[in-house]
């Protein structure tokens, strides 16, 4: 009855609200939870408005993968080593027109391309220091037993001696480090350069690989390049020989880097596949080149001289050892540079709280090695007559 009672009041305002209603074709109902407009919305809307509506900033539909955005345009391409690699990139992609994995592949191979005559040099470096590697080990060696055991005029004779022989040979080991500090900015660069554009993501990214990683911003789903990234890095390093980059007497290092590439294995395996493009590129560029070098006739056209003849092999202690080795002359260093502080300061120490021994040497002591004997009791005669 209140219903039937408040209905002519009620008519009025349906009246009013039915007038201000647009008249066309009503839209069906839409659920509260249902997402995107009405089937019938987007039917009169077009289909240029349907293509917009799906294109949205979180969009991987061919639409958004389609685009070429440039880099300026999401905050990278910078003055910087890390900018200019993606500069590269995007010149190789856009104005030569290469795929993104194309142009990763080519601008690998030619940065290496770049440093081949520093890693040249570095070669001829090696070859040129092996003859002489085992006399400097000799010396070497003497110059740390001299400063293990603290004698000061022992070790200038020793490193007077090892730098002489070095400038009458013009040979140095160090000039073979000087690839890797060269190879591992490049390496930085490109890495840096590649994580920034996937995680951007660079629109043609997503679109830019070949065969079973399509998309070069995201992970291998099958783990394939990571596993082919890690046995090409092994292979590098076994031939590392070649690059001058190892040599005799090595033997804990190269155990070392044997099972570096086991132990980052778990660290790169959702690296995004850029970056393992890059990466495997750059290791197949190692191997080729240390296989041409291998070749005597290009050896000779690039004046490379020729690899010395292995040494015998010789009975290397274990890494357990070697470390256990390299500890406890770690110790005895230690020790024999706080003794050399403490002689060295030895007046500011005797200065502060208890008196403490000032000389290094006591000269009481023979020269046996024996402490003096205690001087015997006075003789007291009167005493002992008189009890």
């Amino acid at each position: 009855m209140m219903a039937a009672a408040a209905a002519p009041r009620l008519r009025p305002l349906l009246r009013a609200l039915r007038l201000q209603t647009p008249r066309g074709p009503l839209l069906p109902h839409r659920p509260l939870l249902g997402l995107g407009p009405a089937p019938r919305a987007l039917s009169t809307a077009g289909p240029q408005a349907v293509g917009q509506a799906a294109v949205g900033p979180d969009a991987v539909g061919p639409a958004a993968v389609g685009q070429e955005v440039r880099l300026e345009e999401l905050g990278l391409g910078a003055c910087s080593p890390v900018g200019l690699v993606q500069n590269l990139l995007q010149f190789l992609h856009l104005d030569l027109g290469l795929p993104w994995w194309g142009a990763i592949a080519l601008g690998t191979v030619g940065a290496r391309a770049a440093l081949l005559p520093l890693l040249l040099g570095a070669q001829r470096q090696a070859a040129r220091l092996a003859p002489h590697l085992p006399h400097l080990q000799r010396l070497a060696h003497r110059l740390q037993h001299a400063r293990r055991h603290g004698d000061p005029r022992a070790v200038t004779l020793a490193y007077t001696e090892l730098a002489a022989y070095q400038k009458a040979h013009d040979v140095n080991p160090l000039r073979g480090f000087l690839v890797p500090l060269v190879q591992t900015p490049l390496f930085l660069s490109f890495f840096v350069a590649l994580r920034q554009m996937a995680a951007a993501p660079v629109p043609g990214l997503r679109a830019g690989g070949l065969a079973w990683f399509p998309d070069l911003a995201a992970p291998d789903p099958f783990y394939v390049l990571p596993l082919l990234v890690t046995a090409s890095t092994w292979l590098v390093l076994e031939v590392g020989a070649e690059a001058g980059l190892s040599g005799a007497g090595a033997g804990a290092a190269r155990r070392l880097l044997r099972l570096l590439p086991l132990l980052v294995l778990p660290f790169i395996l959702h690296f995004p596949t850029a970056i393992f493009t890059y990466w495997l590129t750059s290791n197949a560029f190692s191997l080729v080149h240390t296989g041409l070098l291998r070749v005597p006739a290009v050896r000779a056209w690039l004046r490379v001289p020729p690899p010395p003849p292995p040494a015998p092999p010789q009975p290397s202690p274990g890494l357990l050892q070697s470390l256990r080795k390299g500890w406890r002359e770690a110790q005895a260093a230690q020790r024999r540079d706080e003794r050399e502080w403490r002689v060295r300061n030895h007046l500011a120490l005797a200065a502060k709280g208890p008196l403490r021994q000032t000389f290094a040497h006591n000269p009481l002591e023979q020269p046996g090695g024996r402490a003096p004997a205690p001087p015997p009791p006075p003789k007291r005669p009167w005493k002992d007559t008189l009890g």
